[in-house]
């Protein structure tokens, strides 16, 4: 008895220390800092509205402070912190970030104040959270800063200069960056959106998240290559859902899919940015297999170049064609239909709602024409439904707006609506509805015009300012059975006439379908 006892109890000791042992690691496993940095701006520098400055980023708060960065959801922040969750010995710490940039297409460039504002905010918070293990780079790409001419590769470089040589650092971009080998002389990668729609951003945020763990573990020595084929394109062309878009992306998913560890980016570039690495880029990442990078991203850049007549060209019929398609459209009850206004920036453009007045369009919602000075003339007037509207709209940023558009009707509503707050729904014509905002507005999907219980479905005719982001709800959910991408008359920015911007600093001279040629 007194064996098996003792045999019992050296047992149920053993026993003890092997859960201890098994657990000790889960209370002292090593914890990993990983650092989230946001700064992203979409840069038109030869929109109207003069240089974004601190305040026009800090209207709506100073800074997102880094806890709230890190709980945002969707895009490339939220697939990061949801990725990296994954991981139980990772620490994610949010650092304090500019927040959105303010009106998108109202401003021009980025000020050197505001920035160097904006970058203090963000390394003093860095300091003071030191060490990190891992820093994760949340930008756009087609940022441009008054004397800074490559603003992502300048945040870069900042950063790694307060990390050291040896952290990795990653970096998610829109395919509408500018870039080219110089943020990854200071960044070890870069993931960029495959799809425009941005339907992927998430994805890319995710991307980041696995690499930078692997890279911190010692599982990934990412070995990089990049190619600036000479080939600049207007957005309006670099709709994913069709060809060559389509297909250079396929590429790049094909590579991806056939070599392991291998990362293909391609930036498709904003050239409504005028920067030194405007136009497409090419970034190859491999886990430690530099020719590999090489050959894949030469294959990509040969390819890009390949197709470059068919990406970088396009015609779109003028707005009073437009409407006369649109007429017959309702008549052969093809209907909804809907317009891209794809030119217009600044989001006052009249052309398309002119030609369509003129045309005798019914049943259209016009969604939406910026005029903040009709909607402080309603607010003077303190305007209530049912009030009358008599007012002349839009046409007043420029040439390429055209001129304004004599409207009577009644106001439907006046109030705060999608984020602002004060919008305008104007009735006119024969069941016309106009949307008047305060800055450029695109609408992407439906959802945002079943506002004061309408019902979208009741309209014949859309117009939307946008390019090609209304894809996403009007063509790809198969609700519009016409669409047309309209043009403007005029050299305007904005046009696939790029050949009419007036380019300081972009080497449009070496740059399809400017005046490359075989022999440069």
């Amino acid at each position: 008895m007194n064996r098996c006892y003792a045999v019992l109890h050296c047992s149920l000791a053993v026993f003890s220390a092997m859960i201890f042992i098994v657990a000790l690691p889960a209370a002292s496993a090593e914890h990993h800092k990983l650092a989230v940095i946001s700064y992203m701006q979409e840069t038109c520098t030869f929109c109207p509205g003069g240089d974004t400055q601190i305040k026009d980023r800090a209207w709506r708060v100073p800074f997102v402070n880094g806890n709230d960065l890190i709980d945002r959801q969707g895009g490339f922040i939220g697939g990061f912190v949801h990725a990296i969750s994954e991981y139980p010995d990772v620490r994610v710490i949010g650092i304090n970030s500019p927040d959105e940039v303010y009106g998108g297409s109202s401003r021009s460039w980025e000020s050197s104040e505001s920035f160097e504002h904006f970058m203090s905010i963000i390394t003093d918070d860095l300091k003071a959270n030191l060490p990190v293990d891992g820093v994760y780079l949340a930008l756009h790409g087609a940022m441009a800063v008054r004397d800074i001419p490559r603003p992502e590769a300048e945040i870069a470089r900042r950063i790694r200069e307060i990390v050291g040589p040896n952290i990795p650092i990653a970096g998610s971009f829109d395919l509408h960056g500018n870039e080219d080998e110089q943020f990854l002389q200071w960044a070890n990668a870069a993931f960029v959106t495959k799809r425009y729609p941005h339907y992927d951003a998430a994805l890319q945020g995710e991307r980041s998240a696995r690499f930078l763990y692997r890279s911190l573990k010692g599982l990934y020595n990412a070995t990089t290559a990049t190619r600036k084929p000479p080939v600049i394109t207007a957005s309006v062309l670099q709709w994913t859902g069709q060809t060559p878009s389509m297909d250079i992306m396929e590429r790049d998913r094909r590579w991806e899919a056939r070599e392991a560890d291998v990362y293909v980016s391609v930036f498709y570039g904003f050239p409504w940015s005028d920067v030194p690495d405007v136009g497409a880029t090419v970034h190859v990442m491999t886990n430690n297999d530099q020719d590999l990078a090489n050959a894949i991203a030469d294959d990509m850049a040969e390819f890009i170049w390949r197709v470059r007549e068919s990406f970088a060209n396009g015609e779109f019929p003028m707005p009073k064609e437009a409407a006369s398609l649109t007429m017959e459209a309702m008549k052969q009850g093809e209907t909804p239909v809907v317009l891209g206004d794809y030119s217009d920036r600044p989001g006052d453009a009249t052309w398309i709602l002119k030609a369509l007045m003129e045309e005798g369009v019914s049943n259209m919602m016009y969604a939406a024409l910026r005029d903040e000075r009709a909607l402080t003339a309603l607010r003077a007037t303190k305007a209530r439904p049912g009030d009358s509207f008599d007012m002349s709209v839009g046409g007043f940023t420029g040439e390429q707006a055209g001129e304004p558009v004599h409207i009577e009707g009644t106001v439907k509503y006046f109030g705060k609506g999608w984020g602002y707050d004060e919008i305008a729904m104007i009735e006119f014509g024969d069941n016309n509805l106009l949307f008047l905002v305060p800055t450029y507005t695109q609408i992407r999907t439906l959802s945002p015009l079943h506002i004061q219980g309408l019902n979208p479905d009741e309209y014949d005719v859309f117009v939307v300012k946008s390019r090609v982001h209304f894809r996403r709800g009007f063509d790809e959910t198969g609700y519009a059975k016409t669409i047309m991408v309209v043009d403007a008359p005029g050299d305007w920015f904005g046009t696939t006439r790029l050949d009419a911007l007036d380019y300081q600093y972009a080497p449009i001279d070496m740059l399809y379908p400017f005046h490359y040629t075989e022999s440069n």
